[in-house]
């Protein structure tokens, strides 16, 4: 008698349809021409990577540095390039590995454009480099004659869709919180500002409007992924992501995610609709069975990599719990966990520079930063402590021996009057980042 496990295996290993699959694989790659495309035409090469003295890094990436203007706006024509062969299936294996490298290292670059979705396009352009989205509907197919396959086994799309779950459950389980739902925080504040969008702006003022969109959020980020999967609610789970990610747009401006998550989502279709749209650009389109399966020297590496990768993402997000206090105040460990537009926060961070013989002087930001840099470092810690590092740097190029820095920062937290973030006493050139708690954050106030 097959135990629970094997039978598990034995499903996940099943021959489905490469349709889904293929279909993903056009929908993402054209997303992602059409967002490299809007990126450069909005100027924000140099906006993001050359109009500051100064970047932001992640922990243990400070050796990742933007290049020359000329070659920085290379690279983001290669990724339209790379991103086109992805949707074309184009050689498509070299080109899905362009994609993850030149993404991700544009997003590496500087931490103060940390979004939830550049990271999940990150991991969907990884997954992208190990699987057979080319041998259907492609051009590798078509001219390159690879082999074309009509099945692959379950848990190749299965993974994009277990992925979006994850971003969706995630985001729905973190406004599971007396903040969201109660207090509606803080949808009381960004829905009436919204008052004068065109049709909508009266129901956004409605004075219970944000108690509606804060349970109705929840509700639609931790119940989508099951509808989703389930063929007889699909069609009207798929209505409700238009719906919520239309208004979502609307409301916050957040470019291209709403399309991505729009698109992305269509992999849960089936196999036959995906073909029916695939034969209005091909018609006649067919391939006679054949089961695509990795090659034995990969097979286990391949499985066992995955099982490592949903490991990492299912519990990841939790190492919030490791560290004291409100994480939300803090931001330790909030990054990677699809906390989604949960939170407005904001602040002032002023700094000080003192010399050897005690004499201090303030410092202009805006000397080092662009504005979007100042907003986002004057709430989050270990930006902070970057910029600080920094300005010990710069000093000690003046001629300052031993200086010490300080900062005077005041943060407000979903409308609450402005807090002293951390101890304004502290010399945060003595002070080193990790991913431990850090003590000179003050306690959350309110």
């Amino acid at each position: 008698m097959e135990t629970k496990e094997a039978n598990t295996s034995k499903y996940l290993r099943e021959p489905v349809s490469i349709y889904s699959l293929a279909g993903f694989r056009v929908l993402f790659g054209l997303c992602m021409v059409l967002s490299t495309l809007r990126f450069i035409g909005l100027d924000w090469v140099e906006d993001h990577y050359l109009n500051s003295d100064f970047h932001f890094h992640y922990y243990g990436f400070a050796w990742v540095k933007a290049l020359a203007p000329s070659i920085m706006t290379l690279l983001h024509y290669v990724l339209i390039l790379s991103s086109l062969g992805v949707m074309l299936g184009f050689y498509y294996r070299i080109s899905a590995i362009v994609q993850f490298v030149l993404f991700t290292y544009f997003e590496l670059i500087d931490l103060t454009y940390y979004l939830n979705h550049y990271y999940y396009v990150s991991l969907v352009c990884f997954l992208l480099i190990f699987v057979p989205a080319n041998r259907a509907f492609s051009l590798d197919t078509a001219w390159r004659k690879l082999k074309p396959y009509s099945h692959v086994p379950r848990y190749i799309p299965g993974m994009f869709m277990l992925l979006m779950g994850i971003v969706y459950t995630y985001a729905g389980i973190a406004k599971i919180n007396p903040e969201w739902l109660f207090n509606a925080q803080p949808l009381r504040i960004w829905l009436p500002a919204s008052y004068d969008v065109p049709v909508l702006g009266n129901f956004f003022a409605w004075k219970y409007s944000p108690w509606l969109f804060a349970w109705a959020g929840m509700l639609y980020d931790c119940s989508i992924f099951f509808l989703l999967l389930n063929k007889k609610t699909r069609p009207w789970a798929y209505a409700s992501v238009i719906l919520f990610h239309s208004l979502t747009g609307i409301l916050f401006q957040i470019g291209v995610f709403p399309v991505v998550m729009m698109a992305g989502t269509l992999i849960f279709f089936s196999a036959e609709w995906h073909l029916r749209w695939m034969r209005w650009v091909k018609p006649n389109y067919h391939v006679e069975y054949a089961a695509w399966q990795p090659k034995v020297w990969i097979k286990k590496p391949l499985e066992w990599g995955l099982a490592a990768f949903f490991a990492i993402q299912l519990l990841f997000p939790w190492r919030f719990i490791l560290y004291p206090g409100n994480f939300h105040w803090t931001e330790n460990a909030y990054r990677f966990g699809w906390r989604v537009m949960l939170v407005e926060k904001a602040g002032t961070a002023t700094f000080y520079i003192k010399d050897d013989q005690g004499r201090e002087g303030m410092v202009d930001n805006r000397d080092y930063l662009n504005k979007h840099q100042e907003k986002q470092m004057s709430y989050q810690p270990d930006m902070l402590l970057q910029f600080a590092h920094f300005l010990g740097e710069q000093a000690k190029a003046k001629g300052i021996e031993n200086p010490e820095v300080r900062a005077e920062v005041y943060v407000t937290y979903n409308g609450r009057p402005s807090a002293l973030f951390i101890d304004s006493t502290v010399n945060l050139l003595a002070l080193s980042d990790s991913w431990k708690a850090k003590d000179w954050i003050k306690p959350y106030p309110f």
